[in-house]
């Protein structure tokens, strides 16, 4: 049952046998996208080596740098603590041993206080006598005296114009 008018490949349903230069043609269809593929995959390879390799380039001499300083900066490091550590020691001796002056000081600063409130409360007291401003006066002690009030004058009336 098969159409007189149609080839027996044409035939729909039918398998189609490539020919040579079908099989050729696909051949070189898939060569073509192969080598389009690798080109591409070449290009992203070389592009992606050369930033790595502007990387390496700039990286390492600031790495090296660092790492060249680094032994140094700790040696300086340990130096400094070690400083400063024996800084905190000499300070702590000399704290042991000002301790007894500072408990002193401590005993002592309120008499001296006391002393000095008497002081002035006696100053205080012997000013307000009658002629001892004239004594010190005299001996050369002068006390600072406040400044003087002004004398309230006779009040005035104003005048009515008439």
């Amino acid at each position: 049952m098969t159409d007189p008018g149609q080839p027996a490949d044409k035939r729909p349903g039918a398998r189609r046998v490539p020919t040579p230069a079908d099989v050729l043609a696909a051949a070189q269809s898939a060569v073509d996208a192969a080598q389009s593929a690798a080109g591409q995959a070449l290009e992203a390879a070389q592009l992606t080596a050369g930033q790595a390799f502007d990387a390496a380039v700039r990286l390492p001499p600031a790495s090296a740098q660092l790492a060249a300083q680094l032994p140094d900066v700790l040696e300086n490091l340990s130096t400094a603590i070690d400083r400063l550590n024996a800084t905190i020691d000499r300070l702590d001796r000399t704290l042991a041993l000002a301790d007894p002056a500072f408990a002193a000081y401590d005993r002592l600063l309120p008499r001296l206080e006391a002393m000095i409130a008497l002081g002035e409360d006696l100053f205080g007291a012997l000013s307000r006598l009658p002629g001892v401003g004239r004594l010190g006066r005299m001996a050369g002690i002068v006390a600072p005296e406040p400044p003087p009030e002004p004398e309230p004058g006779p009040k005035r009336r104003p005048r009515r114009g008439s």
